[in-house]
């Protein structure tokens, strides 16, 4: 499992580092063809991976829930985001998978509610949730990227 929470923060490390330097603005604009920005994509990274593995492991999650309805999977850019709440969400992308590493190394993940996702993929344990949402934020990556091109 370490190699599974070293992806996910590494992934983390290279959204933040992707979107270094870009302005406030720049992490609101939604590009033709995009049903997003570069800030939703952050928030929903967030949001997913405790969805994941705190809600669908029967607990509460660590980010708040405003957070949660507004970039939870179906939900698109309905407002910006302040400079200072953006601050926030990114000291949530970094922070939580430490959190979620030391709570899994304290044995607090004890059942799991399987869950199908879009893709077809079955997660139906606490560890393919971790396989899945390293796969997950691989491609939200690839976007970030793409995104980051056009603004």
């Amino acid at each position: 499992m370490n190699k599974q929470f070293e992806v996910l923060k590494k992934s983390r490390d290279l959204v933040l580092k992707r979107i270094e330097g870009l302005s406030h603005e720049q992490l609101h604009v939604i590009p033709e063809g995009f049903n997003n920005n570069i800030a939703w994509n952050v928030a929903h990274l967030v949001v997913t991976q405790q969805l994941l593995h705190y809600k669908l492991s029967g607990l509460d999650c660590l980010a708040p829930d405003e957070l949660i309805e507004g970039y939870r999977k179906g939900t698109f850019p309905t407002k910006d985001f302040t400079e200072e709440e953006f601050e926030e969400v990114k000291e949530l992308l970094i922070g939580l998978p430490d959190t979620l590493q030391e709570d899994y190394e304290e044995g607090i993940f004890k059942e799991y509610q399987e869950y199908e996702t879009s893709t077809g993929f079955v997660i139906d344990s606490f560890e393919s949730a971790m396989t899945f949402n390293n796969l997950h934020e691989g491609m939200h990556l690839g976007v970030i990227m793409n995104l980051t091109k056009l603004v």
